[in-house]
């Protein structure tokens, strides 16, 4: 294979900071007309690609050529997003500073998103049963009371109201406590660690004080299911929950609040699933296209050389794929850049693809329709007064994804 394959411009780039959700960064057009992968800058100075052509991401996401490993960061607008000690962790959130005792350090190695192989799908294959697509439509009518519930709680509130701190986020985090495992007692708790400032330290605390409570008292989750396997150790448990503790449940609620935006200022589309509520469902996919929230998704390392499409990634260059980018791709959707609530939207990127894929999807699908549905049918005359994400914000995330920001609102009493 020639080292003078690949035809991607010469110059590199780094992450552009001028899109949002609704209107992403004109950039990545620019770069996908003249490539489907283009030259990115990374934190540590290497040099590798961004993956904006559609079928080029999900063949890099679905290759088992590439490597979750090493774990590198993009270069954002204003340079480093996180220092380079934080690097090595840059598959979770960047934390409080404080060292880990011997067992979570231990601990820390069983993360799902920096393992590959049997590795990889050995721990996949322990919680992917609660995930399911039965396991999901047997939480419907759970999810769609405690949704009932939050909306009752935001509607009490004075107007105006956010809906991504007040709704979206309180759906989230208590859908996934319920999946995972993490009792009502402990769910302030949960929220004040996990969506709060705290030490990693502080989380394998909860993780094992919730632990022990669930070894005493099991029950229909994910962690009961953890504690009665023989096939995993301790420290594969504790690593495997903080970061299923840890992912996830800021996407829904994204997801949530970003979706409002999309059919507030789309009144056409509102009105069309008002008087459709049926299509709510299949529209989940045309609000996960069009609101994708990974600018970037981490990044995938080559193991030998790859030739994609003409481009050749070279062994050890990394490709951050642009879910953003991907689902915006005219080769594959007719008008991407419309909302349009009608469109079949599946295979959409928003999940991610592949063996790396979102673990909670099905459960996901579920969580934003009930809070669609029940945020648009319960509230009369639901009109957008502000929205954050309008205009372009700092990347939420290391690895560069968009922030849903304050969805503020109101309505009729």
């Amino acid at each position: 294979m020639s080292d003078n394959k690949p035809t991607c411009p010469v110059s590199h780039i780094t992450l552009p900071g001028d899109g949002t959700p609704m209107k992403p960064s004109p950039s990545f057009t620019a770069w996908r007309a003249e490539a489907s992968a283009t030259p990115l800058t990374y934190q540590d100075g290497h040099e590798g690609l961004i993956a904006t052509g559609y079928e080029f991401a999900r063949s890099v996401l679905s290759d088992p050529r590439f490597s979750m490993r090493p774990e590198r960061l993009p270069m954002g607008p204003v340079g480093d997003l996180v220092s380079d000690k934080d690097v090595p962790n840059a598959a979770l959130p960047a934390e409080l500073p404080g060292d880990l005792d011997d067992d979570a350090q231990i601990s820390e190695r069983s993360n799902l998103l920096i393992l590959d192989g049997d590795e990889h799908s050995k721990l996949r294959r322990l919680v992917t049963p609660r995930f399911s697509l039965k396991q999901a439509r047997s939480r419907r009518e759970w999810i769609s009371n405690m949704v009932s519930e939050q909306l009752a709680l935001f509607l009490a509130k004075e107007q105006p109201a956010d809906i991504w701190m007040n709704y979206g986020l309180p759906i989230a985090a208590r859908t996934h406590c319920h999946v995972i495992g993490v009792p009502d007692s402990h769910l302030e708790t949960f929220i004040r660690l996990f969506e709060g400032s705290s030490t990693a330290q502080e989380k394998y605390d909860f993780i094992r004080e919730v632990l022990e409570l669930r070894r005493e008292n099991p029950g229909e989750d994910v962690i009961s299911d953890l504690l009665a396997s023989d096939d995993i150790t301790r420290h594969e448990t504790e690593g495997l929950l903080r970061l299923l503790l840890g992912a996830g449940r800021d996407s829904v609620a994204y997801l949530i609040a970003t979706t409002s935006v999309a059919l507030l200022t789309n009144p056409a589309q509102l009105s069309r699933l008002i008087s459709n509520p049926e299509l709510i469902d299949s529209a989940v996919e045309e609000f996960m296209r069009f609101g994708a929230m990974f600018i970037t998704l981490f990044p995938r390392t080559a193991l030998e050389d790859v030739e994609l499409e003409g481009v050749l990634v070279k062994a050890g260059q990394s490709v951050s794929v642009s879910s953003v980018a991907a689902n915006r791709d005219p080769a594959r959707w007719e008008n991407p850049d419309a909302f349009d609530v009608t469109r079949d939207g599946f295979g959409h990127l928003g999940f991610s693809y592949g063996i790396h894929g979102c673990i909670g999807q099905q459960v996901a699908r579920i969580e934003i329709s009930e809070a669609i549905r029940q945020l648009i049918l319960g509230c009369d005359g639901l009109r957008l007064l502000h929205a954050e994400q309008l205009t372009p914000m700092p990347f939420a995330h290391p690895v560069a994804v968009y922030e849903a920001g304050a969805v503020m609102v109101e309505w009729e009493r």
